[in-house]
């Protein structure tokens, strides 16, 4: 029997991957049961944790037990938004047996580790911390309540927990040779090697580093007075902190320390890659930024059977099993909303973390042009959108709720809430065109898209993040022209829209209607092309390959 309370597996390592890697992110999505995430980065560590498992890596995650989760996202009396912070409880989860002390704010706060086995669903031994233990008073147990709370000292404190309490949970493990911070989140597990070994090259030796932001305005900055006041640095004296960063004014910035503290890093697409080193390669002092694109798992994504008719080469299998998948996604349309959608009808689906960069409400840009094309009698077109706002932005939850009072009046429009795991797979099963809108080059790699082609989906998106390294225009999906990123933000959009509607209105519904043939044929080179490059296998095989033996 595997003892989880010391680094083991339930199965012998693969001779590739022998480094013991300690994998820190604040968010995982690995299970509809398990609330421990918001969006595309924890949809992307989830699927790292089921590829490592799969490819017997020597890895572990940490991460973070959210007593709250992110939010449970429900409904107004009037459909709109309503936000619902309620408990959960995991049977699953195990104590590991480990428990940790960190200081946050001058205060001793108890961390509990959680085991999530990997037999449960099938990842590398997961570690959950929580703050929700007997021991801590009122304030140290809420740390770990929610998912990127928006008081910035319960920000601060959740960074101390996840770096400084998971280093100490791997110390109680047996430690690890490499140190993989997805994200800058927990950039305080750096401080906590640098007093192990007061020498800031043995860090780096042992520390790598993921950026997912390609916008400066987006990398997480705090007052380094208030970061050292909450322990932040943990033992490292203010001026030492200083000057191990660089950081010699007033404001921290938590993605250019991870950059200087590293031996290596990486951006999360090619075109991120290169984004990110004209971003920061201007800094002194930095690692190596390489690139690594993105991926997801083929086994817990893709429909089985319709990878089965894919192989087979069998038309009518996967053209009976997308009009099943797609009745399916139907049934929770009328459950949420009262409306009948049809199978036979092409379906557009706008599906992610609602903000504004994203553009969820692009397509409502000439509501005149929009009404046309989806009314069309002898064409119709029937648009789904869900996702969920960050609870705390308005503007964002603002044009979520304008897109429900939008749908009211219209049969073939719906709005749905609960964007979790399930409700992800079920849109891409029925999705016909997958939409992707982000503001170029903001979005650093997405993912939704690679799922939705390996469920016969065709990605008609902007040329960011991935898309690059996959698209071939009519052949594989729809991409728009780009457009010139140094013009007005409200002048991007109108072009934007215009190649959008233009691209629907002449290629995509009369392809999808006149055309079968090559609809499927388009349909069936998006599933082969997306495999085998954007499964997390080889994503997580890159990890070690070029970041972990670097």
């Amino acid at each position: 029997m595997t003892d989880y309370t010391r680094w083991s597996h339930p199965h012998d390592i693969d001779h590739r991957y022998t480094k013991k890697v300690a994998y820190f992110s604040m968010e995982f999505a690995i299970h509809q049961a398990l609330k421990t995430y918001s969006g595309g980065l924890g949809f992307l560590a989830g699927s790292h944790m089921r590829s490592a498992f799969d490819l017997r890596q020597d890895m572990i995650g940490i991460g973070i037990l959210w007593k709250y989760g992110y939010y449970d996202q429900e409904r107004n009396e009037d459909q709109t938004l309503r936000v619902l912070f309620q408990k959960k409880y995991y049977s699953f989860l195990e104590y590991s047996g480990i428990t940790v002390r960190v200081n946050v704010n001058n205060h001793p706060v108890l961390v509990k580790a959680m085991v999530l086995k990997p037999e449960i669903f099938g990842t590398v031994p997961m570690y959950f911390l929580t703050t929700d233990v007997p021991e801590n008073d009122h304030l140290a147990r809420t740390i770990t309540q929610r998912l990127y709370d928006p008081e910035p000292m319960a920000r601060i404190a959740q960074s101390i927990v996840l770096g400084i309490g998971g280093a100490k949970v791997v110390d109680a493990l047996g430690g690890a040779d490499i140190y993989h911070m997805n994200e800058g989140h927990a950039l305080p597990l750096t401080f906590h090697l640098y007093d192990l070994y007061r020498d800031v090259n043995e860090v780096r030796k042992r520390v790598v580093f993921t950026t997912h932001t390609p916008e400066k305005a987006g990398n997480e900055e705090h007052d380094i007075h208030l970061l050292d006041r909450m322990g932040f640095f943990n033992k490292t004296p203010l001026e030492e902190a200083r000057n191990i960063t660089g950081m010699h004014a007033l404001m921290f910035n938590h993605t250019l320390a991870a950059l200087r503290l590293s031996k290596v890093a990486n951006g999360v697409s090619q075109l991120h890659g290169e984004v990110a080193r004209t971003m920061w390669y201007d800094n002194e002092g930095v690692c190596e930024i390489k690139a690594i694109t993105n991926a997801q798992n083929t086994p817990f994504w893709m429909d089985k059977q319709l990878h089965l008719a894919l192989e087979q080469d069998d038309d009518g299998a996967l053209l009976r099993r997308k009009a099943e998948m797609k009745k399916q996604l139907f049934e929770i349309v009328a459950d949420q909303t009262g409306k009948l959608f049809r199978p036979d009808v092409l379906t557009v689906v706008w599906a992610r973390r609602f903000a504004a960069y994203k553009r969820p409400d692009l397509l409502l840009r000439d509501l005149d042009r929009f009404f046309n094309l989806i009314n069309n009698a002898d064409r119709p077109v029937q648009v789904i959108w869900a996702g969920k706002p960050y609870p705390f932005d308005h503007g964002a939850v603002h044009t979520f709720n304008r897109l429900v009072k939008l749908s009211y009046r219209l049969a073939n429009v719906a709005v749905l809430t609960g964007y979790e795991l399930d409700l992800s797979r079920k849109l891409k099963h029925g999705a016909d065109i997958w939409l992707n809108t982000p503001r170029r080059p903001r979005e650093a790699s997405g993912t939704s898209g690679m799922t939705a082609a390996m469920n016969a989906a065709v990605n008609f998106s902007v040329q960011d993040g991935w898309i690059p390294e996959f698209a071939r225009h009519g052949e594989n999906s729809y991409i728009l022209p780009v457009v010139d990123t140094t013009l007005p933000d409200h002048v991007q959009d109108d072009l934007d829209f215009d190649h959008m509607m233009q691209i629907l209105e002449q290629e995509i519904v009369p392809t999808y209607y006149r055309d079968k043939e090559k609809w499927q044929a388009i349909v069936k080179q998006s599933m082969r092309d997306v495999l085998p490059y954007f499964n997390s296998d080889r994503m997580a095989h890159e990890y070690y390959e070029q970041m972990y033996n670097y």
